[in-house]
């Protein structure tokens, strides 16, 4: 089984190596193409967003690198660009749209970081309702094509990062309406939907993005897939990406492996 991973974050935003260690790691693995995706820019604070000023350093390098190892590996030179994101991001080769933050007033929820956030958020803004939050949430993604023009959707259901340590979200009726819908509604533009086993190599998850209801929705409307491993360091490059492509072989369900299919779907080639 030969995978090549797309959803990868270094040096450059909050990984822990450079690109250049992940390409070697990739080569090692037989890996036959790699793809970078660091977090974009964000005018509010982040500790995870690359400084303005880093994006040309980040697409210099992204470029000599793919120079550098042509003829061992096809890199490609993605972005992450969330809901709040803004600036051009025409030079990149792909872009991964994602929703990590609420706002409400000046104030900008995170979805990504503690349960806590979770829980004073629901608190504080939504009255104790936390299906309120989640249909604020999935709204927001399923316009996060329009908002971000991605070719791939980020873990779709990453309010649910920290449900398995204590239950925060129920797949209430007026949950799984919110969550089901969004990917209506993206199915009907041309992107990728990502299986993300970034949470597992961070050990906050034992089960990949998305639910298992909100991915047996997506294999019933035949959407495109790709399996991804949000990974933030060298060490779990390719974690789980072999069980999850085992599951969908067992289930007899295409999922692309290619950048050229990637953006076969979203209609840039």
């Amino acid at each position: 089984m030969t995978l090549s991973p797309f959803h990868l974050h270094c040096t450059f935003c909050d990984g822990k190596n450079t690109p250049e260690e992940m390409i070697l790691e990739a080569i090692e693995h037989g890996c036959p193409e790699i793809g970078f995706s660091s977090h974009a820019y964000m005018a509010h604070e982040s500790r995870w967003g690359m400084p303005r000023d880093v994006e040309e350093k980040y697409k210099a390098e992204i470029l000599r690198l793919k120079d550098k190892y042509a003829h061992k590996i096809k890199i490609f030179m993605g972005i992450e660009y969330d809901w709040y994101s803004d600036f051009d991001i025409s030079d990149y080769d792909y872009v991964i749209g994602s929703v990590h933050y609420i706002k409400k007033g000046d104030y900008f929820i995170p979805l990504d970081e503690t349960a806590k956030h979770h829980k004073d958020a629901i608190k504080e803004f939504y009255g104790g309702d936390a299906d309120a939050l989640a249909e604020e949430y999935y709204g927001m993604v399923s316009e996060v094509y329009d908002r971000t023009g991605c070719d791939i959707v980020a873990h779709v259901d990453l309010i649910t990062k920290f449900n398995e340590r204590e239950e925060i979200y129920a797949e209430t009726e007026r949950y799984c309406h919110a969550a089901l819908s969004a990917c209506d509604k993206l199915h009907a533009k041309p992107v990728v939907f990502e299986i993300n086993t970034g949470a597992i190599s961070r050990g906050y998850r034992t089960t990949p993005y998305p639910a298992p209801f909100i991915l047996d929705s997506l294999i019933e409307l035949k959407a495109p897939l790709i399996i991804t491993p949000d990974a933030h360091s060298k060490d779990s490059l390719l974690c789980s990406m072999a069980e999850v492509a085992s599951m969908l072989d067992t289930r007899k369900y295409p999922y692309l492996t290619t950048m050229e299919e990637v953006l076969k779907i979203s209609r840039k080639k």
